[in-house]
């Protein structure tokens, strides 16, 4: 009797294991909706991911639209990323006018490659955001966003993003922003939210980020990202920064150069993926800028 309740005994426990397993979330990759959050400057790739707050590219527009009027210029950036070991790749031309007049606004378009052989898709992302400053210490901005993807994946859909950006003086930003916020059906436009906070001490710049994504997973989803960056000689800075992955439940670790000059300079970054697919990206970024 004894050799015979062991037996079962053993089955039950098997299959309630096996049970388990198939209802645990799968954190080997990233899911869809996060494909194409994560399209940034090379700057943006070095401090970790961390950079809504700061306002000081040209993509600024793609991340918190209110950062857009932080900084009285006009910019033009141009970036290229790669991850050879997800063969994921990705180009970005950025312009940004918040010199002109008080409106500031930005046109971004990404093209971004996606997936390896018969899942290859192919997304053209277009962004157009405006700003304006209330008071000067706190900025509104909208955006609109175009999505057109073929191959493996189909999308054509349009959407848009809002953000408030509060400086209460020139060293300190802390914001708030809502993504996707136009309901498309699609699973790479998906809702979330991000608060932000950036510190500019001179030739140090700190920044965190935290996303929030209620509706991928059917429950709450938290992303953390922080980076630093320090300008040596007034012209080379280094920066470094570190995600946790909520998805993936994975560490992610950036770090970056760069060259400044009067009118531009560029960034070079490397980004590393501890989780998901274990990616390695470099990201180059041409800028030019006129205050």
């Amino acid at each position: 009797m004894w050799p015979r309740l062991t037996f079962l005994l053993a089955l039950s426990l098997s299959l309630l294991a096996r049970a388990q397993e198939g209802t645990e979330p799968d954190t080997s990759r990233e899911p869809r909706a996060e494909d194409l959050r994560n399209i940034q400057s090379a700057r943006g790739y070095g401090m970790g991911g961390a950079w809504r707050a700061l306002g000081l590219g040209a993509e600024a527009g793609t991340g918190n639209p209110a950062a857009l009027a932080a900084f009285r210029t006009y910019r033009v950036e141009l970036t290229g990323a790669w991850d050879w070991v997800g063969q994921d790749a990705s180009g970005m031309v950025a312009v940004a006018d918040s010199s002109t007049s008080a409106l500031a606004a930005g046109v971004s378009y990404q093209l971004i490659s996606l997936g390896k052989g018969t899942e290859r898709a192919t997304a053209h992302l277009n962004t157009v955001a405006m700003a304006v400053p209330i008071a000067n210490s706190f900025l509104i901005g909208v955006s609109t966003r175009y999505l057109l993807m073929r191959g493996a994946r189909q999308a054509n859909a349009i959407t848009g993003d809002a953000g408030v950006l509060f400086r209460p003086g020139e060293a300190f930003a802390l914001g708030v922003s809502a993504h996707n916020l136009i309901g498309t059906g699609n699973v790479e436009l998906t809702r979330y939210y991000s608060a932000h906070a950036g510190v500019l001490a001179g030739q140090l710049s700190i920044a965190a980020d935290v996303r929030a994504d209620f509706t991928t997973n059917e429950r709450t989803t938290l992303t953390y990202s922080g980076g630093l960056e320090y300008v040596f000689g007034q012209s080379f800075p280094v920066r470094a920064g570190y995600t946790w992955n909520g998805f993936t439940r994975g560490s992610e670790v950036g770090v970056g150069i760069g060259l400044l000059t009067p009118g531009g300079g560029l960034d070079l970054s490397y980004y590393y993926d501890f989780g998901g697919e274990k990616g390695r990206l470099l990201a180059l970024t041409f800028k030019v800028q006129v205050r």
